[in-house]
């Protein structure tokens, strides 16, 4: 209920600003509004998660590079949408739909998953719960490029101690921290 509230309320008082992004990105790049990538929910089932078109490619094979700081794919509106998370929003028609929740591990690329899968012990169980808009690590620090191991074990670290002490009450303390870190996060390019 939580999730269905929240994000249904989110989207009505949003509704402006996405209708303002959608025609930035139309105005300023040719390409699609909308970026579907394939990515893994709950119990580890493929759904596609939405976001802004921030890019002049569409990745999602079977290798997928994550950007990184001055990342020539990044078009000019869109590094002002990375830049402050706005690039997420099409994400709360993930949660109505019941693919995602507002708090929750960050997904993965399905390349990204296939990946670390194989390197990280208990990295799968990241998918007992839905995944989330925002996260524990996110709120943490722990968001962005992960150019080495360390930073990747360190978000998975911090997404199991999510799913160990889950409650409405950690939840809502994580949008808390998200609303007032939305704008300052340096990790986001």
């Amino acid at each position: 209920m939580e999730d269905l509230l929240l994000a249904s309320l989110i989207i009505l008082c949003t509704l402006p600003l996405l209708l303002v992004i959608a025609l930035g990105i139309k105005l300023t790049s040719p390409g699609p509004v909308l970026f579907k990538q394939r990515r893994y929910g709950l119990h580890g089932e493929e759904i596609l998660v939405y976001k802004f078109r921030t890019m002049t490619v569409c990745e999602d094979g079977p290798e997928v590079p994550q950007a990184r700081p001055n990342d020539p794919r990044v078009t000019s509106f869109g590094r002002f949408l990375r830049r402050t998370s706005l690039d997420e929003l099409p994400q709360f028609f993930n949660v109505l739909q019941g693919t995602m929740s507002i708090v929750g591990p960050r997904p993965h690329a399905v390349a990204h998953n296939e990946y670390y899968r194989r390197l990280i012990p208990r990295y799968m169980l990241r998918h007992k719960v839905r995944p989330g808009i925002t996260g524990w690590a996110q709120v943490n620090g722990w968001r962005g490029e992960t150019q080495t191991l360390d930073k990747m074990e360190k978000r998975v670290q911090y997404d199991l101690d999510y799913l160990r002490n889950w409650s409405i009450w950690f939840d809502l303390k994580i949008i808390a921290l998200t609303i007032l870190t939305w704008f300052t996060c340096k990790e986001a390019y």
